[in-house]
């Protein structure tokens, strides 16, 4: 062993070192092993320089010690971006990364692929979860990690098969490192136990952070039955609450866990020890455990760093039968019951204290085993693979220019400020309109527009993964459209009063369906759990209505929110069937209508146009019917030549008397809703077919609002986030009204998430139901 280890050190020629991941004070477990496995890799490698790049989950950040030297913000892809320039400009030799869904920005956590394709040197990646049915996005995630890396590290035999059988990985590039542990000696747990004033009795431990995943119920209704042979037992709970769960449900669980203790009787039986421990805090609490537990609930779990701890302790170890357990704990080297089932638990944990020969053989040959992988043997064996990639080098995938020209980085962007719409919104809802930039209280409020802002708030939460951004911009939006809609007709009103009268008996079947669509957006979308909700019982009580109405926009607008609610509910048979009415009635509609001449649902181009287009682009992919989306993607089309000039700008159907088939087409007044709606269909249609030039489209309707369009002139307000009302003939509307300003804002937040995937993912999103399929645009 010595021999090799000096060999290996040796060999090494690798100079620097990063680790990409979380690290501590960050409380998680991949901050944990990152911090653990650089630090064995420096002790074992003084003369290889080690940092870290680490992920922030929170805005403020970390305390971190000196050697992490670059900071990531989670859902900020441009900082993920910075962070390969730093780690090309530092000369590092070797990234090793860790990968884990949940830490990274993105799609399927698909930011991070982005830096990697700016990366000069070669990346080892650890992967702590492997998905045995991925849904598309992290299979695409998966996938493209694994061809953007050169070597793959897995901590079990069945990550490697997995790995290999369903993300065709070669075997040859999967390199097998246990999960690290210290080096800890055999101990009679006696000798620990004093110091938690548990002498004389038999303890039970479970270490992690807590969450409901944990099953820790499960131990706390199996104990009865233990103390009734062994009164002596008791069972700690050691961690603090994972920080998720703390942010988004506080101590529920952990209180629950109390009062399932209490009403079990089990007050002097179970100590919950509240607190994040560090390694020596954990060495001891391990030392005093006589049996350790694992009950988790998480059958596909391939990893977890405190069962490896608990094993190579030498602790006899009851647990579930998730994947890294049912391998460890193997051939006696532990015990393994059914999930979720109490009265196994507790029978396996008597026959283990009433079975001391058996205990202690598990114990035994735990620590043996153990042996393998402590932190010093675990560094050995990572450098080993550092040099396999440092030799076999960065994959021909990566990108190879660092400095790239025009067309080959992503547009900037403007910045998302939300100063204006916050100016134009109070407690009750959204104001309709502005005298420049002040609020017009006269005009008050009306569904259409808090609807919209419903969706951007729902919108800007999942760009941002921001919960609490979501949840002050959307709650007066969400209460003004449960306040709108009427029990008694199944409609919603539509323009209110300031002084909070409603000015009509009913809303235009318009608003109506557009309320409609930010209910299925709250559904299908929103990360909290009441949005979904209330927005799913009002969307079910309004979607009746959207039936009998006669406007083909209505329908538009309640097809897109029915696709939206059905990404959460897809089950929802009547919502199903409304789906493929409302289809139909397009698709007839459009047989009536179109000519040779005028590709079209209806004689005249008049306003939101786009929107029919992308119904139909949305439904027919949702429901793999071809027809469908192809009549969808032509009709698009046919809109965008009709829309485009020249020069290659986006010119709106003007307001100022739309066009009849046949007629004279009014070019002004252009309005921000139908450059919103060009830029979104665009977007569904970039989606459905994977054509790049769909792309191109949408940012070409969104260079309207900032001077792409007839005047050379910008329409919004950089200071504020604003939008003025429209583009006459010589001038721009100087009013900054909620429509337009919305429209903006959403045109931004859905061109940031299209920018976001096309900078992340090496191929774009394509169709699920059935191969893409390519409509050309000219």
């Amino acid at each position: 062993m010595v021999a090799n280890a000096v060999l290996l050190q040796e060999r090494a020629k690798i100079r620097k070192i990063a680790f990409v991941g979380d690290h501590l004070p960050r409380k998680c477990g991949i901050a944990t092993f990152t911090t653990d496995l650089l630090s064995a890799v420096q002790s074992a490698y003084p003369q290889s320089q080690c940092l870290c790049v680490s992920v922030n989950d929170i805005e403020a950040g970390y305390d971190y010690p000196e050697v992490v030297r670059f900071e990531i913000e989670e859902q900020d892809l441009p900082s993920y971006l910075r962070a390969a320039d730093f780690l090309n400009i530092s000369d590092v030799d070797v990234v090793c990364l860790q990968h884990e869904f949940g830490i990274f920005g993105g799609a399927a956590g698909g930011h991070v692929l982005a830096m990697l394709r700016e990366l000069k040197m070669p990346v080892v990646t650890t992967f702590h979860t492997i998905l045995r049915e991925p849904k598309a996005d992290q299979r695409r995630a998966t996938e493209e990690l694994i061809a953007l890396s050169t070597r793959l590290v897995v901590m079990a035999d069945r990550g490697r098969q997995m790995l290999h059988e369903i993300y065709h990985a070669p075997l040859s590039k999967i390199d097998l490192i246990p999960h690290g542990i210290p080096d800890v000696g055999f101990v009679d747990p006696t000798y620990f136990k004093d110091q938690f004033q548990v002498e004389c009795r038999t303890v039970l431990l479970t270490f992690g952070l807590l969450s409901p995943n944990k099953g820790i119920e499960y131990v706390l209704n199996a104990l009865p039955a233990v103390l009734a042979d062994f009164p002596e037992v008791v069972y700690i709970v050691l961690g603090a609450t994972h920080p998720n769960e703390l942010r988004n449900h506080g101590e529920a669980y952990r209180l629950s866990l109390e009062i399932l203790a209490t009403n079990n009787k089990l007050e002097k039986h179970v100590i919950f020890c509240n607190q994040f421990v560090d390694e020596e805090n954990l060495k001891a609490f391990m030392g005093a455990a006589d049996l350790y537990i694992t009950p988790y609930l998480n059958a596909t779990q391939i990893t977890s760093g405190t069962l490896s701890f608990a094993f190579g302790s030498g602790k006899a170890v009851v647990s579930t039968p998730y994947w890294h357990a049912a391998d460890l704990l193997a051939d006696d080297r532990g015990a393994l019951v059914p999930f979720a089932d109490a009265t196994a638990m507790g029978n396996e944990i008597l026959r283990l204290l009433h079975d001391d020969s058996r205990r202690n053989a598990m114990r035994k040959n735990a620590y043996r085993l153990g042996r393998e992988m402590i932190w010093s043997n675990v560094a050995q064996l990572y450098m080993h693979s550092f040099e396999l990639a440092r030799l076999e080098g960065a994959p021909l995938s990566r990108k190879s220019l660092a400095i790239k020209t025009l067309d080959q980085k992503p547009r900037e962007l403007p910045e998302l400020k939300l100063t204006h719409l916050s100016r134009m919104t109070d407690s009750t809802g959204v104001f309709q309109h502005a005298i420049f930039s002040v609020p017009n209280f006269s005009e008050g409020y009306c569904t259409d527009d808090n609807a919209r802002a419903f969706i951007l708030a729902v919108l800007i939460g999942e760009l941002a993964d921001d919960a609490e951004l979501e949840r002050s911009l959307a709650s007066t939006c969400a209460a003004f459209l449960h306040h709108a809609f009427d029990p008694a007709s199944g409609r919603f009103h539509n323009h209110m009063s300031f002084d909070r009268h409603w000015l009509d008996e009913q809303g235009s079947e318009d608003s109506h369906g557009r309320a409609l669509w930010s209910l299925g957006v709250a559904v299908g979308r929103s990360q909290l759990r009441s949005y979904q909700m209330m927005a799913g019982q009002l969307f079910a009580r309004a979607l009746p209505a959207l039936t009998e109405f006669s406007s083909p926009r209505a329908w538009a607008f309640g097809l897109l929110g029915i696709h939206e609610y059905l990404r959460r509910l897809s089950g929802d048979s009547l919502v199903n069937q409304t789906r493929e009415l409302l289809t139909v009635r397009l698709m007839e509609l459009y047989d009536r209508h179109a000519h040779a001449d005028w590709n079209w649902f209806e004689e005249e181009l008049s306003y939101d146009n786009a929107r029919l287009a992308h119904a139909l682009i949305v439904s027919g992919r949702a429901t793999g019917q071809e027809a469908v989306l192809h009549r969808g993607l032509e009709t698009l089309r046919w809109l965008i030549e009709q829309q485009t000039t020249e020069k290659g700008h986006l010119r709106p159907i003007g307001s100022n008397g739309f066009y009849h088939r046949g007629g004279v087409r009014a070019n002004f007044d252009q309005q921000p809703i139908e450059a919103q709606a060009t830029v979104a269909a665009c977007l569904a249609a970039y989606r459905a077919t994977s054509d790049l030039r769909w792309y191109e489209q949408a940012q070409h309707a969104f260079d309207w609002f900032i001077g792409g369009n007839d005047l050379g002139l910008e329409l919004y307000v950089p200071e504020t986030g604003a939008c003025r009302d429209g583009l006459h003939v010589d001038r721009v509307n100087g009013n900054q009204g909620a429509e337009s300003t919305l429209a903006f804002l959403l045109s931004l937040v859905e061109m940031r998430q299209a920018q976001n995937m096309l900078t992340s993912f090496k191929q774009p999103v394509t169709a699920e139901e059935f191969p893409a399929v390519s409509v050309p645009v000219r």
